[in-house]
């Protein structure tokens, strides 16, 4: 373990492929909300600590426009948000790399821990704190891939401007979809909600807002079966279907917005880890999967809410005893129960 921060240990490279071997504290996946406060910790923790993240930093905060809900900001948008996250972890001597796509995080025989990228770099670490969030899930009907980026999105602040003046749906019942609906009337002129059920399952002030605005239609009890294009490869009707009266009708729209929730990106995890029956990691409370060192915080883990609020408390959770277990791994008791080792050093 470093006694202090500092670059990472080259132990290994091939001129030829440029394929290299690093050596870290803690390896960190995902720098969304969760990777990013873990990284600020393990930094405090003087702890050599690297953040992959395959895109930039800020995960979701990217796809959100506004925040309202992170205690000290009343309002702040999603990408200053994340910019902050990111400058504070970078202070305290967290090092990001970014356009690295982790494929693989495996725990070898003697207990260290291989993440290996998509470009054949390989991470050694005692522990490792996956972050890596979800991917949106699919409705799985003709047409959705054909249209996707042509009508078809699950980012309402990526794409939302492309609508100016269009008729657009949107897909779920949940906080995601309630608000991005209602933020997608700052471009479209007509949005539809359309849900499964005969009641949302979002928070109440945002169900509020969303009926408020004259602009939103919810069709309820509907599913959409079928994205169908024009001559020119462009989304412009979609078919519903009524689960209760068993109607099927054609809807007019340029736009399908889908937010029925996330799968988490656990496949990278080469060994098995305990999971619920929708695949999110369970852990102990101190973050902890089943496989000893291996730590787990954010919106992949099995938990009743996601939000921000409660990816940097994992987080910090997820930090703090990552520096415990490296202590006892110091002191050459790697199997003694976290909550027994030294205090946080931070």
């Amino acid at each position: 373990m470093a006694d202090g921060i500092s670059g990472p240990d080259l132990v290994a490279g091939d001129k030829l492929s440029g394929v290299s071997t690093y050596e870290y504290d803690v390896v960190i996946v995902g720098a969304g909300p969760a990777g990013m406060c873990a990284g600020m910790y393990a930094g405090r923790a003087m702890l050599k600590a690297v953040v992959l993240e395959r895109g930039f930093p800020g995960g979701e905060l990217l796809n959100t426009e506004l925040i309202e809900d992170y205690p000290g900001f009343e309002s702040v948008l999603g990408h200053e948000l994340a910019e902050k996250f990111h400058t504070h972890a970078a202070k305290f001597g967290a090092e990001f790399r970014t356009s690295v796509t982790v494929e693989k995080v495996k725990r070898l025989d003697d207990g260290t821990f291989e993440t290996v990228a998509d470009n054949g770099d390989r991470y050694l670490s005692p522990t490792v704190i996956v972050t890596a969030g979800g991917t949106p899930v699919k409705l799985g009907i003709p047409g959705e891939l054909e249209y996707a980026g042509k009508g078809v999105s699950y980012c309402a602040i990526c794409d939302g401007a492309f609508f100016r003046g269009h008729t657009i749906a949107v897909v779920g019942g949940g906080d995601a979809a309630t608000e991005e609906a209602y933020f997608l009337t700052r471009y479209a002129e007509k949005v539809y909600l359309v849900h499964r059920r005969d009641s949302l399952r979002s928070s109440k002030i945002l169900q509020q807002r969303l009926f408020a605005n004259p602009k939103i239609e919810v069709i309820w009890d509907s599913v959409v079966e079928a994205a169908v294009g024009d001559a020119a490869g462009l989304l412009n009707t979609l078919k519903l279907h009524n689960l209760k009266t068993d109607e099927r009708r054609d809807l007019k729209a340029t736009g399908l917005f889908v937010f029925v929730g996330f799968r988490p990106n656990t496949g990278i995890i080469a060994d098995h880890v305990n999971h619920d029956d929708m695949g999110y990691i369970v852990t102990d409370p101190h973050m902890q999967t089943s496989i000893r060192g291996l730590f787990a915080a954010g919106d992949l883990r099995s938990q009743l809410t996601r939000q921000v609020t409660t990816a940097v408390g994992d987080a910090t959770t997820a930090a703090i005893a990552a520096e415990k277990y490296l202590k006892l791994i110091k002191d050459g008791q790697p199997e003694v129960a976290i909550e027994n080792a030294g205090g946080y050093s931070a």
